[in-house]
């Protein structure tokens, strides 16, 4: 059965650190370093290994306590390894993560393909099935036209096929909520369209989360240590603010989301240029949590990693990721506005609509077999702020504006700034690649520029 692109998102004190590393990875006692990474997910992680593999000193600072970011994997709510986040590694072939597997000692096999949809409380038959992934392959063509058609970008929901019938909602939940973390209405055709097909994937039986938390091993990370203030323009090198003092670098990595960056939480000196908040607004996260069900004894008759949706008739839908890795957990995704209001909500709101949902499609007896249960809620976690970065209508080019390094001495990095796999792991550990590599590169001025001189304004005759 042919799949379908799944566009997702997609883990103390300065002293306290993870791991041993190498000298060169520790604060200075002059608190000085070449690279100041703020962050330590995906991105903030591979631009560490970058800078020290370069022989560079850096400080790796990290608000919680923990690595990972939006990508951790937890074992203590079940037993077994269960991915709070990131789950799909997508591309494996190509996947900069994925290759790095094996010598991390970690198993990944790949997700079986295709999905199966409920009609009701039973499967999508033969012809119903074909009509289903015939009407998601016309509405992706359909945005990827409009994104080509060189006119204005519009939303994905205005590039739809009119004629989509009782298959819209199904099709609206899977491209939109499902595959980006917002409605169609709020997502851009031209980022949906840029967006690199995802349509192989695997997962990793010891967890998406605990890979990468193993590729921080001999990092230097201080966790707890949010960073409050940057002043690209400080004595000798930009200078971040920190509860345990400050640090000064010759070039900062800044890979929090964009969702913290338009919070305020961290202040920028000089302040970023309304070019750099706009694109900044027009890249925040979208929501998408996972509400995850132990059922032992698989009531539900699914296969290992099934992928299963529904024919639903209203945005109140989700996804059920059925036995993942072999376990008794199933996964129910909600996403986009639907997600968020019922995120909002609270952890027991969250759990009685998926077994609310599960029962529709399943039958009564689901309910007897759940044990533990679980919601996460990452538009409440306060260094996220929500899923991954689709962009708004018209915000596609705030990607590549957020490349560009700012004051000299600032680059971003993060999935929110790579223009093909946004949302995606992999993408969010290519940025941080190479938002290093552009600070090496570049240099950074040796100090601040001299004030620009107003002209007085020349008398009209």
């Amino acid at each position: 059965m042919p799949t379908f692109s799944r566009r997702r998102f997609l883990a103390v004190s300065a002293s306290a650190l993870v791991a041993a590393g190498p000298a060169r990875g520790a604060v200075s006692s002059s608190g000085e370093v070449d690279v100041a990474i703020v962050g330590a997910g995906a991105a903030g992680i591979s631009a560490a290994r970058r800078a020290a593999a370069a022989r560079q000193s850096y400080a790796l600072l990290e608000a919680s306590d923990r690595v990972g970011g939006r990508c951790i994997t937890d074992r203590s709510i079940f037993g077994v390894p269960f991915d709070r986040g990131a789950h799909w590694i997508h591309m494996p072939d190509l996947n900069p993560v994925a290759k790095l597997t094996a010598r991390a000692g970690f198993d990944i096999y790949p997700a079986p393909p295709g999905q199966k949809i409920r009609i009701g409380r039973r499967n999508a038959r033969e012809g119903e099935m074909e009509n289903f992934l015939a009407s998601l392959l016309r509405a992706s063509r359909a945005i990827g036209d409009a994104a080509r058609g060189g006119k204005a970008d519009i939303s994905c929901a205005q590039a739809l096929p009119r004629d989509l019938a009782d298959w819209k909602p199904a099709v609206d939940f899977v491209l939109g909520p499902y595959g980006c973390g917002k409605d169609l209405a709020e997502v851009s055709a031209a980022d949906f369209a840029l967006s690199v097909e995802r349509d192989v994937d695997s997962f990793c039986r010891q967890g998406y989360g605990a890979l990468l938390a193993k590729l921080a091993d001999g990092l230097m990370v201080q966790l707890n240590t949010p960073v409050t203030q940057i002043d690209a323009y400080g004595r000798g090198g930009a200078e971040l603010e920190t509860p345990r003092g400050k640090i000064r670098a010759k070039a900062v990595i800044v890979t929090v989301s964009t969702s913290v960056l338009a919070s305020g939480r961290i202040k920028f000196l000089p302040e970023m240029p309304k070019r750099l908040l706009d694109a900044v607004a027009k890249l925040q996260l979208g929501s998408y949590d996972h509400i995850a069900l132990e059922l032992p004894g698989n009531p539900l008759g699914l296969a290992r990693d099934d992928l299963v949706f529904e024919k639903s008739d209203s945005a109140r839908t989700g996804a059920l990721l059925a036995n993942m890795s072999s376990t008794a957990i199933g996964m129910v995704d909600v996403g986009g506005k639907f997600g968020r209001e019922l995120s909002a909500q609270g952890e027991a709101a969250m759990v009685d609509f998926a077994l609310g949902w599960l029962v529709n499609l399943f039958g009564a007896d689901v309910k007897k077999a759940v044990r533990r249960t679980h919601a996460t809620r990452w538009n409440n976690e306060p260094y996220v702020l929500g899923a991954f970065s689709a962009a708004s209508p018209g915000g596609q080019p705030g990607r590549k504006i957020l490349m560009e390094p700012f004051a000299g001495r600032v680059w971003f990095a993060g999935e929110a700034v790579h223009e093909t796999l946004w949302g995606t792991v992999g993408g969010a550990w290519e940025s941080g690649e190479r938002a290093v590599d552009a600070a090496l590169k570049r240099g950074a001025p040796s100090e601040r520029p001299a004030p620009r001189q107003r002209k007085s304004p020349k008398r009209r005759s």
